[in-house]
């Protein structure tokens, strides 16, 4: 299919949009904890302020950003990645911002539109609002702020890393787009299906241009799948190279090891610290893979665009941005005083001492050579607690 033909077909179906080609299916649950906030700032591109903050938090506390794909809502992705319950168990805050189909017909956040992928400008700076709002009302650590997204919501992920780089610790993008690509659907859809490969200085400058900020830089999780054909596979390649630019790191991988049975690759800096890794997801096709984390746990709920893959890319995402060491206070108190189970042994050895002692001796039963054991027990088991 030509790429004019992609375009006509975009604008003629309603329900068709930029970076998938079904409705998600899912309506906001109420299995999700988020909660609507109201008047958190400037709001010049008319998203929702959705968050979820647990009851115990970690210190210094820390902010995950969490962006949805097109056709999701923020609860439906949050039930479907398990970003709340990565939140509980490993306490941190979390926003998640969404888009209304007043601004996007098919709830894409508008990641190649250029009012709305600058620095002050549009939904980049609802989003910026919102983190500033949700710093200040939870006492979150300005050091600790993380964001990740899925497709659209990973290519806006991109964008908010490009125009708010001193904001951030660190990204992750799942089958998304590398910054600046687009500035119209045109682009957009040439990046999505072709990925058109670019030189890793012209990709960084893209992001240097958005900013006055020089460093240092995010670090930067990319996952995609191999199997993607609504976002060519080639956008995370491009992804890691603009980072590794902006890092200035080699473009050969400083390790490749296989994690839950895919390969993944990473760079460091000079302290090794890993600065940018990338999972490749072998046979996957495009959306967020789900599975059993490294603590056995399950994070989400497979569905449209959620895929069982047999890895937890949230749960191995929240290791990567630093947050799952975290034990709660009432876990720090039962494992620092432990109450081991007594044993009855000594107590019971002493009681049937005692009782034994105490039984008195009837002659047949000396002529037999013993005593009621049986009453014995019985009295022992009884003096030790073990009987009533």
């Amino acid at each position: 299919m030509s790429l004019t033909r992609n375009v006509d077909l975009l604008r003629r179906l309603p329900k068709l949009d930029g970076l998938r080609f079904a409705e998600f299916g899912r309506s906001a649950d109420a299995s999700s904890p988020l909660e609507e906030v109201t008047g958190f700032g400037d709001n010049p591109g008319n998203l929702r302020l959705l968050a979820f903050v647990p009851p115990q938090l970690q210190k210094p506390r820390a902010l995950v950003v969490v962006l949805h794909g097109c056709g999701q809502t923020a609860a439906s992705y949050d039930l479907g990645a398990g970003w709340s319950t990565l939140a509980e168990h490993y306490g941190f805050a979390l926003l998640m911002p969404e888009q209304q189909r007043i601004n996007n017909g098919n709830t894409c956040f508008n990641w190649f539109n250029p009012e709305d992928t600058a620095r002050d400008s549009g939904e980049a700076r609802s989003i910026r609002e919102m983190i500033a709002h949700m710093i200040e009302t939870h006492r979150v650590d300005p050091r600790r702020i993380f964001i990740t997204g899925l497709s659209a919501g990973g290519g806006m992920t991109s964008v908010m890393l490009a125009t708010y780089p001193e904001v951030f610790a660190a990204g992750a993008v799942i089958a998304g787009l590398p910054y600046g690509i687009a500035t119209n659907l045109r682009e957009a859809l040439d990046g999505m299906f072709h990925s058109p490969a670019r030189p890793a200085r012209e990709l960084g400058d893209l992001v240097r241009r958005a900013s006055n900020h020089r460093g240092p830089w995010p670090k930067m999780s990319v996952w995609h799948g191999s199997a993607d054909r609504t976002v060519n596979p080639g956008n995370a390649n491009e992804i890691v190279k603009q980072w590794l630019d902006l890092h200035d790191l080699p473009d050969v991988p400083m390790a490749e090891t296989n994690i839950d049975g895919y390969p993944r690759q990473a760079w460091w800096n000079k302290d090794g610290e890993t600065l940018v890794e990338s999972y490749a997801i072998t046979d996957m096709a495009h959306g967020t893979p789900l599975g059993l984390a490294d603590n056995d746990q399950r994070y989400g709920v497979e569905g449209a665009f959620l895929i069982e893959a047999g890895i937890s890319s949230s749960y191995h995402i929240a290791k990567f941005f630093g947050l799952t060491g975290w034990i709660p206070d009432a876990a720090k108190k039962a494992e620092a005083k432990p109450t081991p189970a007594r044993s009855p042994a000594p107590h019971l050895a002493r009681s049937i001492r005692a009782a034994i002692a105490e039984e008195p001796a009837e002659p047949k039963r000396e002529e037999a050579g013993g005593f009621d054991l049986g009453q014995i027990i019985t009295r022992a088991l009884t003096a030790a607690g073990l009987m009533k």
